[in-house]
């Protein structure tokens, strides 16, 4: 996979992967804004399409529903 510093991609998030819809080398915490290098991705909703930084902010945002 190519990757771009300093660039967002763009994924789509599936039940155990994702995919590459724009290229980039990290993507945002929906909870916290941080930075979340792709190949530190490991929690996001597929319902929502965000992702988390971590286990913690995942929790937080699946028990509000």
């Amino acid at each position: 996979m190519l990757m771009s510093n300093a660039r967002p991609a763009r994924l789509h998030y599936l039940a155990n992967s994702f995919r590459v819809l724009s290229p980039g080398d990290h993507v945002p915490c929906a909870v916290s804004g941080e930075r979340i290098p792709l190949d530190e991705l490991r929690y996001w909703s597929v319902e929502h399409q965000q992702a988390y930084l971590d286990a913690q902010r995942a929790a937080q945002v699946l028990a509000a529903g």
